[in-house]
């Protein structure tokens, strides 16, 4: 009977040992520590409380939010990602950024192992789907939508309402530009906003999403009417553009609106929380422009896309654990999280911003969605149109190319790689 007790108690003993080591089981061992690479360094603390809500509900596992400089990130990522000692779970680039890392094997595909990815929406998904299998490779974590911010106070004083009519905007742009405010705040110098400003008024010339559904499938092209036309109606805007517009650049153009100088800014929702820091003491609006003369739909169209997703590391010696992390980040508590911290609108469904604008922003996106379609869907080869749109559409708007010759250049560039879906 002692010899029996003391196997009995060598057992009890070995297996408390290997509980306590076991991810999750709360003891003293070796804890799992899962490493999340990102390019947001001004994030760190929010991303610190946001991942605490996982690690009290999983004792033994410990999140570490390591960002780099946003313009060295996706270098540095696809170093890292080729061996066990880069990134567990990463934030990933979307649309066409993420296709190398889908064609290297670099990223387990997560259609069957994170089941809520099946109630995000196709458009939100487009974002993190290989472009050839068609799998998704990340969880969404931001929508980014595009709009007109303004300032309530200058509108007031002024007398105008948020325009329903294209006529309505351009009544009270040009009665803003007699009392001497700017109407908009636009930029040129800095040639990667392009693309958003023209989303931003011409996408309802264009027709948003169905003109996309042709163009994918190779009935249309960024050289028909359609297209070409959303290229004058966003330029016949210029009028309202700050003087010398030619030399204001992104961040002239947000002190122009920040202090007051100008009464409205096309951008994304983004900027709020900026603008609030660089003058708390602004009332900040959005509104979306109404169709214009001669659109392809008759309601307002809200452009919108998905900033990046966090996806799993294939060399992640911890991968069972890095793909319980990500199986939260589709879950509305870390969609809640993340909105309220970072004070961005989160993909996830059924999570609601708790700011009044970016919930505004939401709901709007979700009645009328557009696609920002240079970036999100012609982004999956060299060059893209994207970087073709924003060289070609400085000159367009100096007055160096028609819009012809504009729509022409993407698609010379795009017809390099592109191939219709049929």
């Amino acid at each position: 009977m002692p010899r029996r007790r003391g196997v009995l108690g060598a057992a009890a003993l070995l297996a408390f040992a290997l509980t306590a080591c076991a991810p999750g089981s709360g003891g003293g061992g070796d804890a799992v520590n899962l490493k999340v690479w990102g390019w947001r360094q001004e994030d760190v603390a929010a991303y610190r409380k946001i991942f605490q809500i996982y690690e009290k509900a999983h004792p033994g596992v410990k999140v570490e939010y390591l960002p780099y400089k946003s313009t060295e990130y996706d270098t540095i990522l696809k170093t890292g990602l080729t061996d066990s000692s880069g990134p567990d779970v990463a934030q990933l680039r979307s649309y066409g950024l993420l296709q190398p890392l889908v064609g290297a094997g670099s990223l387990v595909p997560l259609d069957d192992q994170v089941d809520k990815l099946s109630g995000f929406p196709k458009p939100i998904l487009d974002g993190a789907r290989g472009e050839k299998d068609g799998r998704v490779y990340g969880v969404p974590f931001a929508l980014q939508t595009l709009h007109v911010i303004y300032n309530k106070k200058i509108f007031a004083d002024n007398g105008i309402a948020v325009p329903t009519t294209w006529a309505d905007m351009i009544a009270g742009f040009d009665k803003l530009s007699k009392a001497g405010v700017t109407p908009l705040a636009n930029t040129v110098t800095d040639k990667w906003m392009l693309p958003i400003e023209q989303e931003i008024f011409g996408a309802t010339t264009y027709g948003g999403p169905d003109y996309l559904t042709t163009m994918l499938n190779g009935s249309a092209k960024f050289t028909g009417a359609p297209w070409v036309n959303s290229l004058e109606t966003w330029k016949s805007t210029k009028k309202y553009w700050p003087a010398q517009a030619s030399g204001v650049s992104y961040t002239d153009a947000q002190a122009l609106f920040t202090s007051g100088r100008a009464a409205a800014f096309p951008g994304g929702v983004w900027e709020l929380a900026g603008f609030k820091k660089a003058n708390p003491q602004l009332e900040l609006g959005i509104f979306n422009a109404p169709p214009a003369p001669g659109a392809a739909v008759d309601k307002t169209l809200v452009p919108g896309y998905v900033d990046g997703s966090f996806g799993v590391s294939a060399k992640s010696p911890h991968r069972d654990a890095a793909l319980d992390l990500v199986r939260w980040m589709a879950t509305e508590e870390f969609g809640r999280a993340l909105s309220t911290e970072l004070r961005q609108i989160s993909p996830v469904p059924g999570v609601e911003p708790q700011d009044e604008l970016l919930a505004q922003a939401l709901k709007e996106y979700q009645a009328n969605p557009s696609p920002y379609v240079t970036y999100a869907y012609f982004s999956g080869g060299t060059p893209t149109a994207w970087d073709l749109a924003s060289e070609a559409f400085s000159d367009y708007v100096l007055g160096r190319s028609t819009a012809a010759d504009t729509a022409a250049h993407i698609q010379r560039g795009v017809d390099q790689w592109f191939r219709p879906k049929n």
